[in-house]
């Protein structure tokens, strides 16, 4: 797993063998943080990474000069894994890593966010909610945006808050503001 671009561009992380979690390729997201750089500057802003895996867009959001990012990891040993990365950028204070339920915490989670990234585990089958409860919880600030990663049998493009869907090989993403914008 390595940093793509930011202040800790070109890190890479050993991601261990054990581990359960499918990281988002470096291929898709770097095409993906791309496409966002239209939406989004991440300079400063605040983000909520939900089934953090690996932890690998958590970092990219702080290479990226997010000023806080909350990363969401139920597994004890990929939530070991992401602090491990954190102490060693040393950006503890940027990053609060919780170790906890994803639906748990976007049900009880009082603060809003400008950026929203989300992959669940393709089967997991409240996957389709997850756009929804984003919105009925008000997790994100006026303008703000939503990255889901999702399998190919999903299809979002009818939920009033889709924006566009991009495609890198198997890995699909949909896009959410909270306010209705078209695609350039």
């Amino acid at each position: 797993m390595r940093i793509i671009t930011g202040k800790y561009k070109g890190r890479h992380f050993d991601i261990p063998r054990t581990f359960k979690a499918r990281p988002t390729t470096d291929f898709a997201k770097e095409n993906i943080f791309n496409v966002l750089t239209g939406y989004i500057d991440f300079e400063d802003a605040h983000a909520l990474d939900l089934f953090s895996g690996t932890g690998s867009i958590t970092l990219e959001l702080l290479s990226r000069g997010c000023s806080q990012v909350v990363s969401v990891e139920l597994d004890r040993d990929h939530h070991r894994f992401i602090q491990q990365c954190i102490e060693k950028l040393l950006l503890t204070p940027h990053a609060s890593i919780l170790r906890a339920d994803a639906f748990r915490y976007i049900k009880s989670c009082k603060r809003q966010f400008d950026f929203i990234f989300a992959d669940p585990p393709y089967a997991l089958k409240e996957l389709p909610t997850i756009p929804g409860l984003i919105f009925e919880h008000g997790l994100l600030k006026d303008d703000g945006v939503f990255v889901f990663e999702h399998g190919k049998d999903h299809d979002f493009s009818d939920d009033p808050h889709f924006v566009e869907h991009r495609s890198y090989g198997s890995v699909n993403f949909s896009i959410f503001r909270t306010t209705a914008t078209t695609a350039e």
